[in-house]
């Protein structure tokens, strides 16, 4: 019998072991604590595609995709238990995490699961012949911040020379990854680069707003989840830092980050690698399928939200990676070794994304044995106070590969040397 998506939504974990016939896509979800506000809207997102393919297609393949829920609340202890308990017959997981990523990792490795990590976890995954099982297309955080940084080079005439950055970051593995990314490109092109951390949860940011306010950096990057997004953007209007001037990466661009400060967090800026709003042609079929019988996941508050849209594209992604594998296994049900395959064959078209009813949503990226993360293409998302939604202001953009790919081969084969690996041969 099929399980509806939208009853699993308020589970914390599986109700019952799936059908061993189905594709098993579980949802290492975070419903509560400090970071819920954003990991619900994803979790949702995630789950409606995957209800709109059961409930339009009959599944992916003729095989019904079931998507266990099982609730991390952003623990990292608890993000691997969740991935215990829900491992048997999984094909991929994608825990919103890079705390859970970092301890998942070796983890798949062993037991041979796709780990799928758009946009976090560890940067250096992208190289496949190192991280056979974990794959982070479109984009990374180094590919954000590089985006970032030629995004400010276009802004001043391609000369950062003697401009003065600060990095407000979550002083956590997440908020530490651009550094060494930024810090490179400091020297390129001649910025001075501030690092400013805050403690989780962030609620507190008088201290790093004063130094701001006294150090007068011309733009403020920002890696930050939950409230303390919330509250920069705030103390950043507080003390009248030029909000076009104040850039985020993508889990700093929700509309939850900007709207509790109202009119002054207007032109407020976030790197994406997804689209925006509801204009796009697979909302209508998401109202006929999933919306209108009742079963949008948790009643359908966030779609169409920044963060909604992201979780929906992860599951597109993974969608189109069965898709591949069961072309290539020539059978529609696959195991998470195919569908490893699958990614590495994967090739995300933009006429691929027309057909699923999202043109120009994120963008065009091709994976293979040893790239597993695509080109790390991104764009610029701008935030209209008064008509309350994100503007996308820039093209795709494509990372300052000369920079980025030396430190990721550099991080990788640590990684590989620390572990004992012997990297793949491709």
């Amino acid at each position: 019998m099929k399980m509806k998506l939208a009853a699993l939504a308020a589970g914390t974990m599986m109700a019952a072991a799936p059908a061993m016939a189905d594709l098993i896509v579980p949802n290492l979800s975070y419903r509560t604590g400090a970071y819920g506000a954003g990991g619900t809207q994803y979790a949702d997102g995630f789950n409606d595609y995957f209800t709109l393919l059961n409930e339009r297609d009959g599944g992916i393949g003729g095989e019904m995709i079931q998507v266990p829920e099982c609730e991390t609340a952003y623990n990292t202890e608890k993000g691997v238990e969740c991935y215990e308990s829900t491992k048997e017959g999984a094909l991929v997981f994608n825990p919103l995490s890079t705390g859970i990523t970092y301890q998942l990792i070796p983890k798949v490795s062993v037991d041979q699961k796709v780990l799928y990590t758009p946009g976090y976890g560890r940067t250096s995954a992208k190289n496949g012949q190192v991280f056979e099982w974990v794959f982070n297309a479109p984009a990374n955080y180094w590919d954000g911040a590089s985006v970032a940084i030629k995004y400010l080079l276009d802004e001043n005439g391609g000369d950062l020379n003697g401009k003065k950055i600060a990095l407000v970051y979550h002083n956590s593995a997440y908020g530490k990854e651009p550094i060494r990314t930024l810090t490179e490109l400091g020297e390129k092109h001649g910025f001075e680069l501030t690092e400013i951390p805050v403690e989780a949860p962030g609620q507190e940011q008088k201290s790093q707003w004063l130094q701001i306010r006294r150090d007068q950096p011309d733009y403020v990057l920002m890696w930050g989840w939950g409230v303390m997004n919330q509250v920069a953007i705030q103390e950043a209007a507080n003390i009248r830092f030029p909000m076009e001037n104040f850039i985020g990466i993508w889990w700093t661009g929700s509309e939850i980050d900007v709207m509790p400060a109202g009119a002054a967090s207007n032109g407020y800026k976030a790197v994406t690698f997804n689209g925006v709003g509801t204009d796009y042609p697979i909302y209508e079929d998401l109202q006929t399928h999933v919306i209108e019988p009742g079963l949008a996941s948790q009643g359908g508050e966030h779609i169409g939200s920044a963060v909604y849209s992201r979780g929906m594209y992860a599951a597109v992604v993974i969608a189109e990676a069965i898709r591949k594998a069961q072309e290539l296994a020539g059978t529609s049900a696959i195991d998470a070794p195919q569908l490893r395959e699958g990614f590495e064959n994967l090739n995300m078209t933009q006429e691929r994304l027309a057909e699923i009813g999202l043109p120009d949503f994120g963008p065009a990226f091709e994976l293979s044995c040893s790239n597993h993360g695509g080109n790390g293409k991104a764009r610029i998302q701008q935030w209209d106070a008064e008509a309350q939604q994100w503007t996308l202001i820039t093209d795709f953009t494509e990372p300052d590969s000369e920079i980025l790919e030396p430190l990721i081969e550099a991080d990788s084969t640590a990684f590989a040397e620390e572990n004992g690996i012997t990297p793949k041969d491709c």
